[in-house]
Formats: C-alpha cells, structure tokens, sequence
C-alpha cells in the first residue's frame, strides 16, 4: 500500500510541468514508489541505471538514451531515470533532449548520491529543473492527534490524515521510533525482521553506494569511520579527538563527513546566531539520517535495555532529524539550528521561520519541570522579538504550561 508523502503534491504539480524534476534521497526513503504513483505507467518508458545492462549500454554510447527517447512513440509522454548518478554522463543528453522541446516529454531522475553528478557532470541542468528531497518518514506524514504547530511552521498542503488521497502512515510509539527509525519499509516491517532488515542496510550501503562508487580507497578505515560517526551522532563534531580513536587522519574523516552528507546519508547542524550577539561556539552537530540507521550503524543492539542509557540522547536526535524534515517541507525561509553560547547556556533546536524563530529544547522525563525551561528564557531575553515563545519536548502525555513563555508537549504533539 502506498502511504502519504508530502512530496506527492509538489511532484505532481503543474507548476514543475515544463522542468526536468530531480528526486534526491537517501536509499529506502521510498523514491521509486513515490514515481510509480505520480507517474502514469502506461505511458511512460523507466531507463533504470541499477540494472546492469542499461547502466553499460549508456556508459559506453550516452547519446543512446537521446536517440531512444526520440524514437518513443507519441503515447509516451515521460521519461524517467532511476539513479542518474552511476551514470552522470547522461545529464547532458537530458538537456539537449529538453532544449529540443519541452513539452514533448515529462522528465524524472532519481539519485541517491550528489557527490558523482558534481565531480563528473559540471551540468546539473541549470535552469531547466525543479529538484526535490525526499527523507524518511515525517511525523506530518502519520496518523495522530492534532499537530501543535506556530507561525511559519504549518504543515505545508493538506494534512496526512486528510480523507481523500492516500492513507497516512500508521502512528508508532517512542519506543519503536526511538529503536528503528522511520524509513518506510522499515515502519510497515515487525520488529523481528526490521533489525536485520537496517543491519542489511548499512551493509548495502557500504558495498552499493561507497564501494561500488568508488567513493573511497579504503572501505576498511570507512567503516571504522561509520560507526564512530553513528555513535557520535547528534554531537558536536571534534575531528582531533576522532582521529586519535579511529587512527584516520583528520582531513580524511572530514572527507567522508561530507560523503556522508552528499549520499544523504547524514546532515550538519550548524550553530544558530544573529549578528551583534554574544559570542557563541560555532563547532557543528552531525546527524545521521534516521535512529534506526544510526543504532545498526553503532552495532547497537534492538532491544528496550537500549533505551535505558540511550534514550535520552536518540530523542534528541530524533526531534533534531524531525525538524529537518519538516523545514525541508515547509520550503524557502525555513531553517533549524542549535544554540550555545561560550557561558554555558544552551538550547537543543532552534527552529528559525520567516516570521518567528522558536527555542526547542528536549528532555527525556515524563514530569517536566519550570527549571527546565531555564536555557529556553535566556534564549527567549536574548533575541526577543524574533523569538517569543519556546518548547520543551518530552514524553509528558499532555502539554503543560512551564512558564509565560514556554510549554512543554508531548512528543508526538510537537
């Protein structure tokens, strides 16, 4: 069953009807199934680049696609290319195929890497295209109670929830969130096979999207890498002390940080601050993509002990991806950020609209407390009017008002 993705809409639009539509994510976050129900397969042609046979047919002769697109028959109106960048050449038939005549085709590419198409294509369809990210699952794409939300940062369309268009995805608890994350498939599988299902999936990536790629010399000191990475996650990043544990020189470990990002597979975080403020630590944070991912990643193990040392810190992460997520839905003017100032006040997120911004901190209690929205009324004094108002998430069932200007909610109501 397809679920509601909040791309669908944007995808589908007739706004993006004269550009080439790219489709970026990391593997598993559901590109393919969201193509099949945007596009109309019976009048559409699929070159998949996964496929051995297209992938050398096209390496070897790229003019090829241009000659088999132009010999389609009139019915076909879209193309689409599933993983442009095994091989990027082809970027350049794409745009003399569009130059040609734009209407005559509707054009998709998916790709789960940035990092080939700018080392080996300098042609990244300037112009002529309408690109698009596609993460894992948001808790605006689920079943539930009504989101609490603020000035700038409503959900962009028609809610999951709605009646009409695909159902939302089920509601899961903290627990399995927290555990196995919120890639698609992985939220529809039970738990006894959802742990070797991410465990084969840090392996794919491994094998399909770094060693088939050619992305690194060395996959050993990689994967030393990546776990290290997966258990730093959410931390801010300190490459000397990485390099001491992991025996990876620093400007290396900086390289595949930024592998990381351009496969999708993680993101940086980076300091929030607004010019003649005080000084603050500018050092950035570095997420995984999802919880599931970062714990079979870490070799942790998928059981509930997890959660009683883990906890606290993979909620955090787990608020920090959300926010991403939802800023990348909510589009231009959006934006997420952490503070920390060189005293020692702190805030987790902080949510940066056009209007508002908005001091998130996160707590794993069930019971908060005013004291912990102590580093929230700093915040809030310090760039008052921009911000006004703070959260305090956590696993409380019901929202509470902690001060004049902070609430606490639950966290799946934030």
């Amino acid at each position: 069953m397809f679920h509601h993705r909040f791309l669908l809409a944007p995808l589908a639009s007739s706004v993006s009807r004269n550009k080439v539509r790219l489709l970026f994510g990391a593997r598993q976050t559901g590109k393919t199934a969201l193509l099949r129900h945007v596009v109309s397969t019976a009048r559409a042609v699929v070159f998949d680049l996964g496929r051995a046979a297209d992938r050398r047919r096209f390496e070897t002769d790229p003019a090829a696609f241009a000659r088999e697109a132009r010999a389609l028959p009139t019915r076909v109106r879209t193309i689409v290319i599933d993983e442009i960048q095994k091989v990027p050449s082809l970027l350049d038939e794409v745009q003399n195929l569009y130059d040609e005549r734009k209407s005559r085709f509707q054009i998709y590419i998916t790709g789960s890497s940035a990092r080939k198409l700018r080392r080996h294509s300098s042609n990244l369809l300037p112009g002529r295209c309408h690109a698009f990210r596609l993460s894992p699952v948001c808790l605006w794409e689920c079943a539930g109670p009504a989101r609490m939300v603020w000035p700038g940062a409503e959900p962009p369309g028609p809610p999951g929830r709605a009646r009409r268009g695909p159902p939302p995805f089920p509601a899961q608890d903290l627990e399995r969130t927290l555990l196995y994350g919120n890639l698609p498939g992985i939220r529809l599988e039970p738990p006894r096979t959802a742990a070797a299902t991410l465990a084969a999936y840090v392996e794919n990536y491994l094998e399909d999207e770094i060693r088939r790629e050619a992305l690194v010399r060395d996959l050993g000191s990689f994967s030393v890498f990546l776990r290290l990475a997966a258990l730093e996650s959410g931390l801010q990043v300190n490459l000397a002390r990485l390099s001491q544990e992991s025996g990876v020189p620093a400007a290396t470990l900086k390289n595949y940080y930024a592998i990381l990002e351009d496969t999708f597979a993680g993101f940086w975080l980076r300091p929030y601050s607004r010019k003649g403020r005080r000084r603050l630590l500018t050092t950035p944070r570095f997420l995984l993509l999802d919880t599931g991912v970062r714990n079979a990643a870490a070799g942790l193990p998928f059981d509930r002990g997890l959660l009683a040392t883990e906890g606290p810190r993979l909620i955090e992460q787990w608020v920090g991806l959300e926010l991403i997520y939802r800023a990348a839905c909510a589009g231009r003017g959006h934006g997420v950020g952490f503070w920390r100032s060189a005293s020692g006040a702190e805030v987790d997120f902080v949510w940066q609209g056009p209007r508002e911004d908005v001091p998130i901190e996160v707590k794993w209690t069930a019971r908060p407390q005013p004291a912990d929205a102590r580093h929230l009324e700093t915040f809030l004094d310090e760039y008052h009017p921009r911000a006004r108002r703070g959260l305090v998430v956590c696993r409380c069932e019901r929202p509470q008002r902690l001060s004049d200007r902070v609430t606490a909610v639950p966290w799946n109501q934030f």
